[in-house]
């Protein structure tokens, strides 16, 4: 995730005042699917206004990303294929709509927190373009756990299968919200992480819409498979969001703040947190 976003800003970033007027829901969006999918949107804004507005606004991208990947899945199922493969495709469509920037954020993130190096060569090391064995294994284990949970998912019932794809996505995506509250630093002064670090206001990560709108969807999402699915489905977001906390102050603590690898990493980290706890829980 240490690429420049897909689009490029058509102005220099400005940091306008607290008090300033925010960008609109709509250059919210755009921010939000520009820069963490590769569906064809351009985004106009590129200021914090845009980049507070896009992190509120990231749970939305992650549902649409999810609502893919579950379709490829059913469609999958629908033509004769079996859990297990559509399991694949569905791990594999989130991959491809980031152009497996995250993934890549994931393996930089594990190389630089493997290495044991103080925080500037760390940083280094993450900023290379090849992956080392720790980005290699976590990787490797990272994406067996989210297609042995889809396959078991997809295994039970089809409905199952598709929410648990549906709700990781959403999940993953209010992490990067959280990630981008008041008080998280960014580690470097350039690049995508340093553009919305500290960019949402904290009362309005953790007390508006972003999350309690999306533990509230996630339960109603459960609710066809009982009242045990409505519970899991949300207990399953809040494990998420909790793994990726852990891992971004832990981050934070190692790299003196977060850089894009770092969200990348946050990203998949509560997607498979959510797609495991939804399977044992929901």
């Amino acid at each position: 995730m240490s690429t420049p976003p897909p689009t490029p800003p058509p102005t220099p970033p400005s940091t306008p005042s607290p008090g300033a007027p925010g960008a609109s829901w709509t250059d919210g969006l755009r921010f939000a699917f520009g820069t963490l999918t590769a569906l064809p949107v351009t985004v106009h804004r590129w200021d914090r206004g845009a980049a507070r507005a896009g992190m509120l606004s990231a749970p939305v991208a992650g549902l649409a990303v999810g609502v893919l990947a579950a379709l490829t899945g059913l469609l999958l199922l629908v033509c004769g294929a079996g859990p297990l493969l559509a399991a694949v495709a569905t791990a594999a469509v989130p991959a491809v709509l980031t152009r497996g920037l995250h993934l890549d954020g994931l393996a930089d993130t594990a190389d630089g927190l493997g290495s044991g190096r103080p925080a500037a060569d760390a940083l280094r090391i993450m900023k290379q373009s090849d992956i080392g064995p720790f980005g290699v294994i976590t990787l490797l284990f990272v994406l067996l756990a989210q297609v042995a949970a889809l396959a078991q998912a997809y295994g039970t019932s089809w409905t199952r299968g598709a929410l648990a794809a549906v709700v990781s996505a959403a999940a993953a995506r209010l992490a990067l919200t959280l990630a981008a509250r008041a008080g998280v630093p960014p580690a470097r002064p350039e690049g995508l992480g340093a553009a919305v670090a500290g960019t949402v206001p904290v009362r309005a990560a953790l007390l508006t819409a972003a999350g309690v709108v999306v533990v509230v969807v996630a339960a109603g999402a459960g609710v066809p498979l009982g009242a045990h699915g409505a519970l899991g489905s949300a207990l399953a977001v809040l494990l998420a969001c909790a793994a990726a906390e852990a891992l971004l102050r832990h981050c934070t603590r190692r790299f003196g703040g977060v850089t894009g690898d770092v969200f990348g990493a946050l990203e998949e980290t509560a997607a498979t947190v959510a797609l495991v706890a939804f399977c044992l829980l929901a």
